[in-house]
């Protein structure tokens, strides 16, 4: 009689359990949200390229040669400053806060409500927090970007005036990074867009209007001037002006970096948390 020896499967021992399975850490799994951003923004570019690079030139010459020569030839501004010396670091500190507002906003809502690549996210070992910092880490790398081609284009035009205005770029991207993530921790509740459309017309357009980017902050009734202080962007456009025209000094200037920076900061403590109350059910 034929006997059946037992297979080396079936005499081995099972095991008494699976080893863990290794979950990357915090950089790696913030780096992967970034580089599915940096997948997207390639396909997506070409839409925005020619806005960014013909948008600021046509600006500045729109000031330099219409209404700047308007305002030089008239009673000018205080200290004989040219009005487009004057408006381009100003600008160059709202285009930031524009751009924030421009990233913050939909590309997160639609990440959540109609795209649903943020719940694919935390479907994988991504956790909420790795989710906010890898697309608020690519929104800040477009906000550089954006500002350096105003920033470049600022230098063609001759409107830096101190051996510091170089510092007015990495400036504005603090003063968009103080708008981006306190924008990304409010958006991210949302549950439709219907919301969006006051943030930017009582919020952001506003905000030109005290932050003395067109015209000089004094001008403004005496019972704005507070209101004034307490925006990001009038720090951003004061630090931004400060260091291109050669009139910037260490305590306004820390005072100013350190506002931003709470802003900035500030928002992302936050926007881990609303991310973490959306995203896990």
């Amino acid at each position: 009689m034929t006997t059946l020896e037992p297979t080396a499967t079936e005499t081995a021992p099972a095991p008494s359990y699976l080893p863990p399975t290794q979950v990357p850490g915090a950089v790696r799994l913030t780096y992967r949200q970034f580089r599915y951003w940096v997948t997207y923004s390639r396909r997506t570019w070409r839409g925005t390229v020619l806005s960014a690079i013909f948008g600021p030139a046509l600006y500045l010459t729109a000031m330099g040669l219409g209404l700047g020569t308007l305002v030089d030839h008239g009673r000018g501004l205080p200290g004989g400053v040219r009005f487009l010396d004057f408006v381009a670091p100003g600008v160059l500190a709202a285009n930031a806060m524009q751009t924030a507002f421009g990233e913050g906003t939909y590309p997160v809502l639609g990440s959540v409500k109609w795209f649903g690549n943020y719940w694919a996210a935390v479907n994988t070992p991504q956790r909420p927090e790795d989710v906010v910092a890898g697309h608020a880490a690519l929104a800040l790398v477009r906000l550089s970007a954006l500002s350096g081609i105003f920033f470049a284009f600022m230098s063609a035009f001759g409107t830096l005036h101190s051996n510091l205005g170089i510092l007015a770029w990495p400036a504005s991207v603090l003063t968009g990074a103080a708008f981006l993530l306190p924008i990304m921790a409010y958006v991210i509740t949302l549950d439709s867009d219907v919301s969006l459309s006051a943030l930017f017309r009582f919020v952001m357009t506003p905000l030109f209007l005290f932050s003395g980017t067109f015209f000089p902050w004094q001008q403004l009734p005496a019972w704005a001037h507070p209101i004034a202080y307490a925006t990001p962007l009038w720090h951003g456009v004061q630090l931004c002006r400060s260091l291109t025209l050669g009139g910037a000094t260490w305590t306004a200037s820390l005072v100013h970096v350190a506002y931003l920076l709470a802003f900035a900061l500030g928002g992302y403590a936050i926007a881990r948390i609303t991310y973490r109350r959306r995203l896990y059910r």
